[in-house]
């Protein structure tokens, strides 16, 4: 599987490049290393001290996608029945025509559960999946056409998901424009207490285009950080990214389309969406009670803000994602009923006894909730950024906050930052477009430098760095 983008001519090009060198993991009984011990991401993230508190029991997470295998020996009981959007294709929601959907869920819900424990775990084990599967717009071979399609149907795919009990709505994928319907339906989750997480895309080194759900108000956009903590060369970076998250050297279950063993490494933004969609169902499993935007407000505060001493940067948003932190000292989470993002002008879900709140347009992140408690020493110590309501609020850097003229578009940049040269580029095949043929089979090998032959993309420096987790 190349790495992640979009599957609408963008998730090549659009939504998480998903350009993975997709490489299957071949099953090799007579290797002491498990999947579980090439998952870096889950290591540096601290998942098992996370696992004390929350696996994200009782949360659905909606993989708009295409396609989930339920089958699939890691996510065995974790793949609810969904929606089939994509009839001309082959089987249902949960036929997975090009692998990527069941990769996302993989990195959200794995279970570990193959060859007995020894399998692949995602971020929140113990949530469930909707699968929601689109058509894959690159068959289209017009991306204007692939917006089109999009536009169409991922309204639809979002009003389902929430009606049918999703708090979390993943998009891994992305297209050249927006809509109103697709404005509409973030709306619609919003008002209705669910998050939307979007893949920011993997054109950073290549147009650097902008990419939609990800830039429409009220969506979260999501880049990508290797192991260095800097930005990956192919995030699709501007004012429309939110947060960061691991997005590098992932292994995680995928579908057979990917790899006939049902394990895959890739790299992109589609697998930090992922990872912090996963986030957010481990902070609301522990917080059952909280609505979408006290959610969200303290996975911003508990954020590892850019090291430079920005608030925000154009790579990796408020910074990377660190649901640790955020279970262990949340802090408050603030108001119910007030999106804390400056996009989104108007007040999202609110909790039963709260008063409405009136929409005054975008503006910046305010700071009325108190600051999480910080950690005494450590990686836990943490600059928070205080999202609420009230003056001292946090500025948007380089980014116009206001909602472009069609609604879809997002902040739009008043002087875009030269993106660094340090990074190496990203060379394996558009997602969407191409079919990856005959990949190499991919067995835990016994040191980890035998990884980067396959896999390109690692950055070389540390760029953008947000702080650790």
């Amino acid at each position: 599987m190349p790495a992640s983008t979009s599957r609408y001519g963008r998730r090549a090009v659009s939504s998480a490049a998903l350009g993975l060198l997709l490489v299957g993991i071949a099953a090799t009984p007579a290797l002491a290393k498990s999947p579980r011990d090439d998952q870096w991401y889950l290591t540096v993230m601290k998942a098992e001290s996370m696992w004390r508190t929350s696996k994200g029991s009782g949360v659905t997470v909606a993989v708009v996608d295409g396609g989930v295998d339920p089958e699939n020996a890691d996510l065995r009981g974790r793949v609810l029945d969904g929606l089939d959007l994509a009839p001309k294709e082959p089987g249902d929601e949960h036929t997975d025509y090009d692998g990527h959907g069941t990769g996302m869920a993989g990195l959200i819900a794995g279970t570990g559960a193959r060859d007995g424990g020894r399998g692949s775990f995602g971020l929140a084990p113990e949530a469930k999946i909707l699968p929601i599967r689109l058509p894959d717009g690159g068959k289209l071979g017009n991306q204007y056409q692939s917006a089109g399609q999009f536009n169409e149907l991922a309204p639809k795919a979002i009003r389902y998901a929430v009606d049918h009990g999703a708090k979390v709505i993943n998009i891994s994928q992305g297209v050249l424009s927006g809509s109103d319907q697709l404005t509409g339906a973030v709306d619609y989750a919003l008002k209705r207490g669910s998050l939307i997480f979007a893949s920011s895309g993997n054109d950073g080194k290549d147009g650097n285009t902008v990419e939609y759900p990800a830039a429409t108000p009220g969506v979260v956009g999501v880049s990508a950080v290797g192991k260095n903590l800097g930005v990956t060369a192919e995030s699709t970076h501007g004012p429309q990214v939110d947060m960061a998250a691991p997005g590098d050297e992932m292994v995680h279950a995928c579908g057979t389309k990917s790899s006939a063993t049902g394990l895959c490494k890739s790299h992109g933004t589609s697998d930090a969406t992922a990872l912090a969609s996963a986030s957010a169902a481990l902070i609301w499993a522990k917080h059952p009670n909280w609505t979408n935007n006290q959610v969200l407000r303290v996975m911003l505060n508990t954020i590892g803000g850019p090291t430079s001493g920005e608030k925000r940067s154009d790579f990796i948003g408020y910074g990377i994602v660190r649901p640790r932190i955020a279970l262990k000292t949340p802090g408050d989470p603030g108001p119910a009923d007030k999106y804390p993002l400056p996009d989104y002008p108007v007040a999202a879900s609110k909790s039963p006894s709260a008063k409405p709140s009136k929409g005054t347009g975008a503006q910046a992140p305010d700071d009325s909730s108190a600051a999480p408690a910080a950690a005494s020493n450590g990686d836990d110590s943490n600059t928070p950024l205080w999202f609420g309501i009230g003056v001292g609020a946090v500025v948007v850097a380089g980014a116009a906050v206001a909602v472009a003229m069609n609604r879809s578009r997002r902040r739009a940049a008043a002087s875009p930052t030269p993106y660094p040269p340090a990074q190496q580029s990203y060379q394996g095949q558009p997602y969407g477009a191409q079919q990856v043929t005959n990949p190499q089979p991919y067995a835990p090998p016994s040191s980890d430098s035998q990884y980067n032959v396959n896999n390109p993309g690692i950055p070389s420096n540390p760029s953008n760095p947000g702080r650790g987790y």
